[in-house]
């Protein structure tokens, strides 16, 4: 089972309350603090992440087991850990990016 986490969408325009992630050179907006649930992807030159999702939208779901998600999926993004307790990774459909997101209670 999933359930709708996110939007994710690509921008080149600042947004408050923006965090750094340095590694993927990468500005990003907490998609809680927005009452549609988006969350703005701002990238600098040179980021190491794949191009399609510096492009394209994605969309992303919370599931209970991300192993299990990913099985038989074209993946675009292996597992890693963004944060404590939040391990994600990244598919696409077709030409789409589709986040997995499995979270730790």
């Amino acid at each position: 089972m999933k359930t709708f986490h996110h939007i994710g969408i690509p921008t080149t325009k600042q947004h408050d309350g923006e965090s750094h992630l340095e590694d993927a050179k990468l500005f990003v907006t907490d998609p809680t603090a927005s009452e549609n649930n988006i969350e703005w992807l701002r990238f600098e030159e040179g980021s190491p992440l794949p191009e399609v999702l510096q492009t394209t939208a994605h969309v992303a779901y919370v599931v209970e087991d991300l192993d299990a998600a990913l099985e038989g999926k074209p993946i675009l993004m292996e597992p890693f850990e963004p944060m404590e307790g939040v391990r994600v990774a990244f598919i696409l459909e077709d030409e789409a990016p589709v986040e997995f997101m499995q979270i730790s209670s």
